[in-house]
């Protein structure tokens, strides 16, 4: 373990690190004198403002709005802290948008929105929707969270994706092909088992099937979501349509029998007792934090590749492998959305960069690793293209 990393954060650190917001706007042109300053602001400014009047795409060459994400919360699914509220959520977001800017090289600025009506967020961002390229969703809640994206897809012409489904299926995706590759399979012959059928539960398993994997087990805490279960709300249901091809009933010991990945999106507990009935060679993912589903050491016992979402274990599978690169490909491309083939392609980005080093403890790059986002860009703008969501470069 890296040395830096063993050693304990403190509160106080903690703290410091915060004060006063842990962003700030650089200006890339230095105004020194009368001249820069006539050039900058009135008069010279005057003449970039009616170009763009005459011509709104100007705007996209100069403002900065082309390279500018918008991190929207309105603080209800905040981390694991739950609903917070909008402004409890900022150091939250302000913290993603540095992670916009330190990986990706995007500008980006959080809103925090005092309304949980999905209405009310979409009108908001409608009309702000000249001051930003694109719109990361954060820490909203399910159901709603799904409402939300579809209806903002629908009315924003530029990139719009939640963060906490899209971008932790990417990972988890990609994660899973290292695992497979490095256990000699095919994610055809898999059978995968998901806890947790909220917003990343759900996005994780749609994800998993378009991508080929044999079948997936998604479960929620009542047990297996199947075709006719009672009390299942209308993504559920739709999920129950593509999911448990076995025909399994029960609860987590039914669907880990025999599994070959488990993939842990929820804050349930799993005793060892049932990890050890999975297949030989298993995989899995206890991405819940800060507390694993089962503890790394002892699923190591049983299966062949272990993951987590901490940074103090092997196999950290983190979103900032995946948003920073998703956005700078999208906004590079011009695109105007975030395609099913745009993540295939982030994914595989990913995973082709693990593969310099595949090994049971590096089935994924390092969240840190500075090739990630910029592979994952230039994959996602290509995908953009091809998909037709994007001009096609001159």
């Amino acid at each position: 373990m890296d040395e830096e990393l063993a050693k304990p954060v403190t509160d106080d650190e903690i703290f410091r690190a915060h004060e006063g917001g842990k962003l700030d706007i650089g200006v890339p042109r230095p105004i020194s004198d009368p001249r820069t300053l006539a050039i900058a602001y009135t008069p010279g400014v005057a003449k970039v403002s009616l170009a763009i009047a005459e011509d709104p795409a100007v705007a996209r060459t100069h403002t900065w709005t082309h390279r500018l994400v918008a991190v929207v919360s309105d603080g209800t699914a905040v981390l694991g802290l739950g609903d917070i509220g909008a402004a409890a959520s900022l150091p939250v977001m302000e913290g993603k948008s540095a992670l916009f800017k330190t990986f990706g090289g995007l500008n980006s600025i959080p809103l925090v929105l005092d309304t949980t009506d999905v209405d009310e967020i979409v009108e908001t961002l409608v009309r702000l929707r000249p001051s930003f390229g694109a719109v990361n969703l954060e820490d909203v809640s399910a159901p709603r969270c799904f409402e939300l994206e579809a209806k903002l897809i629908e009315a924003l012409d530029c990139p719009v994706m939640h963060d906490d489904q899209h971008g932790t299926a990417v990972v988890v995706l990609a994660a899973l092909r290292g695992a497979a590759t490095y256990t000699g399979r095919q994610l055809k012959d898999l059978r995968v088992v998901v806890a947790g059928a909220g917003s990343s539960g759900i996005a994780c398993a749609k994800i998993l099937i378009l991508a080929g994997v044999g079948e997936v087990t998604l479960l929620d805490s009542r047990g297996i979501i199947h075709e006719g279960r009672d009390g299942l709300n209308p993504y559920k249901v739709e999920m129950a349509k593509v999911t448990n091809a076995s025909g399994l009933r029960g609860g987590i010991a039914e669907a880990l029998r025999g599994a070959d990945v488990f993939l842990g999106l929820s804050s349930s507990q799993v005793p060892e007792e049932l990890i050890a009935t999975m297949a030989p060679n298993a995989s899995v993912f206890a991405l819940s934090n800060p507390d694993p589903e089962v503890h790394p050491d002892v699923a190591r016992k049983y299966a062949a590749v272990v993951a987590t979402g901490r940074s103090d274990f092997p196999n950290q599978i983190n979103n900032v492998s995946a948003f920073p690169g998703i956005f700078r490909g999208a906004l590079d491309a011009g695109a105007t959305r975030i395609t099913e083939n745009m993540k295939l392609a982030a994914a595989e980005a990913i995973h082709a960069v693990a593969l310099d080093e595949l090994d049971a403890d590096h089935i994924m790059p390092s969240a840190l690793d500075p090739r990630v986002a910029p592979e994952v860009a230039q994959a996602v703008a290509a995908a953009a293209v091809r998909d037709g969501v994007a001009p096609k470069p001159v």
